[in-house]
Protein backbone atom coordinates (compact mmCIF):
# COMPACT_ATOMS: atom_id res chain seq x y z
CA UNK A 1 0.00 0.00 0.00
CA UNK A 2 2.95 2.70 0.92
CA UNK A 3 5.80 0.85 -1.27
CA UNK A 4 8.50 -1.47 -0.09
CA UNK A 5 11.15 1.35 1.46
CA UNK A 6 7.82 2.60 3.39
CA UNK A 7 6.79 -0.46 4.51
CA UNK A 8 10.43 -1.19 5.78
CA UNK A 9 10.28 2.39 7.72
CA UNK A 10 6.62 1.82 8.65
CA UNK A 11 7.60 -2.05 10.51
CA UNK A 12 10.50 -0.43 11.97
CA UNK A 13 8.25 2.72 13.69
CA UNK A 14 6.22 0.19 14.57
CA UNK A 15 8.46 -1.48 16.79
CA UNK A 16 10.33 1.51 18.31
CA UNK A 17 8.49 1.63 21.12
CA UNK A 18 9.64 -2.11 22.03
CA UNK A 19 13.79 -0.97 21.51
CA UNK A 20 13.76 2.41 22.53
CA UNK A 21 14.36 3.75 18.83
CA UNK A 22 14.89 6.90 19.20
CA UNK A 23 13.08 8.32 16.17
CA UNK A 24 13.08 11.69 14.67
CA UNK A 25 10.42 14.04 15.18
CA UNK A 26 8.38 13.48 11.79
CA UNK A 27 8.44 10.88 8.99
CA UNK A 28 7.51 11.72 4.75
CA UNK A 29 6.35 8.98 2.72
CA UNK A 30 4.34 8.83 -0.31
CA UNK A 31 1.18 6.09 0.15
CA UNK A 32 0.22 5.05 -3.22
CA UNK A 33 -3.44 5.76 -2.60
CA UNK A 34 -2.48 9.63 -2.43
CA UNK A 35 -0.41 11.98 -5.50
CA UNK A 36 1.66 13.38 -2.94
CA UNK A 37 3.96 12.79 0.04
CA UNK A 38 2.72 13.37 3.17
CA UNK A 39 3.95 14.29 6.85
CA UNK A 40 3.89 12.33 9.68
CA UNK A 41 4.46 13.13 13.42
CA UNK A 42 6.30 10.56 15.51
CA UNK A 43 7.25 10.57 19.40
CA UNK A 44 4.03 9.40 20.79
CA UNK A 45 1.64 11.67 18.05
CA UNK A 46 -1.72 10.08 17.38
CA UNK A 47 -0.39 11.06 13.72
CA UNK A 48 0.73 7.31 13.29
CA UNK A 49 -2.59 5.14 14.47
CA UNK A 50 -4.37 7.64 11.49
CA UNK A 51 -1.84 6.97 9.11
CA UNK A 52 -2.50 3.20 10.18
CA UNK A 53 -6.74 3.51 9.45
CA UNK A 54 -6.55 5.37 6.11
CA UNK A 55 -3.27 3.84 4.47
CA UNK A 56 -2.55 0.50 6.06
CA UNK A 57 -5.97 -0.86 6.88
CA UNK A 58 -7.53 1.44 3.94
CA UNK A 59 -10.99 1.86 5.63
CA UNK A 60 -11.79 4.87 3.02
CA UNK A 61 -11.18 2.02 0.24
CA UNK A 62 -14.96 1.19 -0.66
CA UNK A 63 -16.00 4.79 -0.89
CA UNK A 64 -13.93 4.76 -4.29
CA UNK A 65 -16.42 3.34 -6.21
CA UNK A 66 -18.29 6.56 -5.24
CA UNK A 67 -19.55 8.30 -8.56
CA UNK A 68 -19.51 11.82 -9.93
CA UNK A 69 -17.90 13.19 -6.66
CA UNK A 70 -17.48 16.66 -6.63
CA UNK A 71 -17.76 18.80 -3.16
CA UNK A 72 -16.59 16.88 0.03
CA UNK A 73 -16.63 18.09 3.12
CA UNK A 74 -13.94 16.73 5.63
CA UNK A 75 -15.39 17.12 9.37
CA UNK A 76 -12.39 17.03 11.69
CA UNK A 77 -10.20 16.57 8.89
CA UNK A 78 -7.25 15.82 11.77
CA UNK A 79 -3.75 16.63 9.69
CA UNK A 80 -5.29 15.88 5.83
CA UNK A 81 -4.61 12.21 5.21
CA UNK A 82 -8.23 11.82 4.65
CA UNK A 83 -8.72 14.42 2.67
CA UNK A 84 -5.77 13.73 0.41
CA UNK A 85 -7.37 10.59 0.01
CA UNK A 86 -10.54 11.85 -1.49
CA UNK A 87 -8.29 14.50 -3.58
CA UNK A 88 -6.42 11.60 -4.89
CA UNK A 89 -9.33 9.35 -5.45
CA UNK A 90 -11.83 11.87 -6.88
CA UNK A 91 -10.17 14.39 -9.49
CA UNK A 92 -12.86 16.78 -9.95
CA UNK A 93 -13.98 17.39 -6.44
CA UNK A 94 -13.21 20.06 -4.51
CA UNK A 95 -12.67 19.15 -0.38
CA UNK A 96 -13.61 21.58 2.35
CA UNK A 97 -11.67 20.48 5.62
CA UNK A 98 -12.19 21.31 8.98
CA UNK A 99 -9.88 21.09 12.00
CA UNK A 100 -10.23 22.87 15.41
CA UNK A 101 -6.81 21.94 16.49
CA UNK A 102 -4.36 24.66 15.93
CA UNK A 103 -1.37 21.53 16.09
CA UNK A 104 -3.45 19.45 13.07
CA UNK A 105 -3.87 22.46 10.79
CA UNK A 106 -0.65 23.10 10.58
CA UNK A 107 0.20 19.80 9.66
CA UNK A 108 -2.88 19.48 7.55
CA UNK A 109 -1.87 22.58 5.90
CA UNK A 110 1.88 21.30 4.63
CA UNK A 111 -0.25 18.10 3.85
CA UNK A 112 -2.58 19.72 1.35
CA UNK A 113 -0.91 22.37 0.10
CA UNK A 114 0.01 20.67 -2.83
CA UNK A 115 -3.91 20.55 -3.79
CA UNK A 116 -3.98 23.90 -4.31
CA UNK A 117 -7.29 25.29 -4.99
CA UNK A 118 -9.03 22.04 -4.60
CA UNK A 119 -8.83 22.28 -0.93
CA UNK A 120 -9.95 25.05 1.42
CA UNK A 121 -8.75 24.09 4.83
CA UNK A 122 -11.05 26.03 7.92
CA UNK A 123 -9.66 26.38 11.34
CA UNK A 124 -12.73 25.45 13.29
CA UNK A 125 -15.42 22.80 13.51
CA UNK A 126 -18.73 22.29 13.12
CA UNK A 127 -21.56 22.93 15.57
CA UNK A 128 -25.51 22.90 15.43
CA UNK A 129 -25.10 26.43 14.75
CA UNK A 130 -22.68 28.70 13.92
CA UNK A 131 -21.17 29.86 17.17
CA UNK A 132 -17.74 29.63 19.34
CA UNK A 133 -16.52 26.58 21.08
CA UNK A 134 -13.87 26.00 23.33
CA UNK A 135 -11.29 23.17 22.79
CA UNK A 136 -10.97 20.61 25.39
CA UNK A 137 -7.58 18.64 25.12
CA UNK A 138 -6.71 15.40 27.24
CA UNK A 139 -10.49 14.58 28.38
CA UNK A 140 -11.68 12.07 25.75
CA UNK A 141 -9.42 8.87 24.38
CA UNK A 142 -6.07 8.98 24.70
CA UNK A 143 -5.64 12.38 25.19
CA UNK A 144 -3.67 12.26 21.85
CA UNK A 145 -4.36 15.00 18.90
CA UNK A 146 -6.68 12.61 17.37
CA UNK A 147 -9.35 12.73 20.43
CA UNK A 148 -9.45 16.84 20.90
CA UNK A 149 -12.73 17.94 21.52
CA UNK A 150 -14.85 20.92 21.02
CA UNK A 151 -17.35 21.98 23.78
CA UNK A 152 -19.72 24.27 24.23
CA UNK A 153 -18.52 27.18 26.74
CA UNK A 154 -19.17 27.47 30.65
CA UNK A 155 -19.02 29.40 33.32
CA UNK A 156 -18.90 32.78 31.63
CA UNK A 157 -16.36 31.83 29.10
CA UNK A 158 -15.90 32.70 25.78
CA UNK A 159 -15.29 30.38 23.39
CA UNK A 160 -12.08 30.56 20.72
CA UNK A 161 -12.89 28.67 18.28
CA UNK A 162 -14.93 29.19 15.36
CA UNK A 163 -17.89 27.09 14.39
CA UNK A 164 -19.94 26.55 11.48
CA UNK A 165 -23.36 24.14 11.07
CA UNK A 166 -22.88 21.60 8.12
CA UNK A 167 -25.90 24.12 6.47
CA UNK A 168 -23.07 27.45 6.49
CA UNK A 169 -20.19 24.89 5.49
CA UNK A 170 -22.22 23.76 2.31
CA UNK A 171 -22.63 27.39 1.65
CA UNK A 172 -18.60 27.81 2.02
CA UNK A 173 -18.03 24.79 -0.56
CA UNK A 174 -20.41 26.50 -3.03
CA UNK A 175 -22.23 23.94 -3.51
CA UNK A 176 -25.78 23.06 -3.62
CA UNK A 177 -25.12 19.23 -2.72
CA UNK A 178 -22.91 17.44 -0.89
CA UNK A 179 -21.70 14.21 -2.53
CA UNK A 180 -19.34 12.64 0.42
CA UNK A 181 -19.57 14.25 3.99
CA UNK A 182 -16.81 12.42 6.23
CA UNK A 183 -17.58 12.79 9.92
CA UNK A 184 -14.94 12.15 12.79
CA UNK A 185 -15.32 14.96 15.65
CA UNK A 186 -14.55 12.97 18.96
CA UNK A 187 -19.20 13.23 19.95
CA UNK A 188 -19.78 16.91 18.71
CA UNK A 189 -22.05 14.60 16.36
CA UNK A 190 -24.56 14.57 19.34
CA UNK A 191 -24.70 18.24 18.41
CA UNK A 192 -24.45 18.22 15.00
CA UNK A 193 -27.32 15.47 14.14
CA UNK A 194 -29.65 17.22 16.75
CA UNK A 195 -32.68 18.53 15.50
CA UNK A 196 -31.08 21.36 12.85
CA UNK A 197 -29.70 18.57 10.75
CA UNK A 198 -33.09 18.05 9.24
CA UNK A 199 -32.16 21.75 7.27
CA UNK A 200 -29.16 20.24 5.79
CA UNK A 201 -29.73 16.45 5.22
CA UNK A 202 -31.64 16.66 2.05
CA UNK A 203 -28.31 18.33 0.35
CA UNK A 204 -25.71 15.12 1.17
CA UNK A 205 -25.89 12.02 -0.54
CA UNK A 206 -23.40 9.78 1.07
CA UNK A 207 -22.18 10.10 4.63
CA UNK A 208 -19.04 8.29 5.83
CA UNK A 209 -18.90 8.52 9.71
CA UNK A 210 -17.13 7.50 13.00
CA UNK A 211 -19.90 7.31 15.50
CA UNK A 212 -18.50 7.69 19.44
CA UNK A 213 -20.62 5.44 21.59
CA UNK A 214 -24.23 4.55 21.67
CA UNK A 215 -25.77 7.82 21.94
CA UNK A 216 -24.05 9.30 19.51
CA UNK A 217 -25.08 6.33 16.89
CA UNK A 218 -28.68 7.16 17.95
CA UNK A 219 -28.46 10.74 17.28
CA UNK A 220 -27.22 9.49 14.00
CA UNK A 221 -29.74 7.24 12.71
CA UNK A 222 -32.27 9.21 14.69
CA UNK A 223 -31.72 11.88 12.36
CA UNK A 224 -31.94 10.02 9.08
CA UNK A 225 -34.57 8.26 10.27
CA UNK A 226 -37.16 9.83 7.61
CA UNK A 227 -34.42 8.85 5.23
CA UNK A 228 -33.60 6.26 2.81
CA UNK A 229 -29.85 4.73 2.46
CA UNK A 230 -27.87 1.79 1.90
CA UNK A 231 -25.59 1.08 4.84
CA UNK A 232 -22.45 -0.31 5.58
CA UNK A 233 -19.36 -0.57 8.07
CA UNK A 234 -15.76 -0.40 7.29
CA UNK A 235 -13.66 -0.85 10.56
CA UNK A 236 -15.10 2.18 12.70
CA UNK A 237 -16.45 3.60 10.39
CA UNK A 238 -20.47 3.89 9.36
CA UNK A 239 -21.10 5.15 5.81
CA UNK A 240 -24.61 5.70 4.79
CA UNK A 241 -24.43 6.00 0.79
CA UNK A 242 -27.12 7.20 -2.08
CA UNK A 243 -29.07 9.41 1.08
CA UNK A 244 -32.74 10.16 -0.19
CA UNK A 245 -36.08 11.64 1.43
CA UNK A 246 -38.64 8.70 2.16
CA UNK A 247 -41.37 8.99 0.11
CA UNK A 248 -44.64 8.19 1.41
CA UNK A 249 -46.60 4.88 -0.26
CA UNK A 250 -49.72 5.47 -1.80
Amino acid sequence: MVGTTSTVEWALIRMSSQFHINWPESWRVHPRQVQRELLVRLRGSSDINVFNQIFIRQEYSSLRNLENVLTVLDLGANVGYSSACFLSCFPNSRVVAVEPDERNVEVCRVNLEPYGDRVQLLHGAVWSECTTLCLARGAFGDGREWATQVVWPTDGNAGSVQAWDVGALIEIAGAEQVELLKVDIERAELAVFGDTARKWLPKVRNICIELHGPDCEEAFFSALADFDYELDHAGELTICRNIQPKTEAH
